[in-house]
């Protein structure tokens, strides 16, 4: 099975306008996430590293799945987003425990 390589100036503009958001997305949720990193830093409250942890899952870790999976091997388009989905998930239930838990 080979692979077919595009090269940039030649991707359709909906392919590239669709990869550029995709990375807006992870580098404002990370950044979002970093931001409530620090507010667990410097008042030691966990919710706040549940909510970065879960943003993360939410934005960063689909987007990485999705560029190391379709980059690495090829397992086809169902798996990487099976994994997209997991991640997501995951980061829905640790912002739900970080508004809904005890900490």
């Amino acid at each position: 099975m080979s692979q077919d390589i595009v090269r940039i100036d030649e991707a359709p503009l909906f392919e590239l306008l669709t990869v550029a958001t995709l990375f807006l997305v992870a580098l404002f949720g990370t950044v979002i996430a970093y931001q409530a990193y620090r507010g667990y830093r410097r008042n030691d409250a966990g919710s706040m590293l549940y909510l970065a942890a879960g943003l993360l899952l939410l934005t960063l870790c689909p987007f990485l799945v999705n560029v190391t999976v379709t980059t690495v091997a090829s397992p086809g388009q169902v798996v990487t987003v099976f994994l997209e989905n997991v991640s997501r998930l995951l980061g829905l239930v640790a912002i739900m425990y970080s508004l809904y838990g005890q900490h």
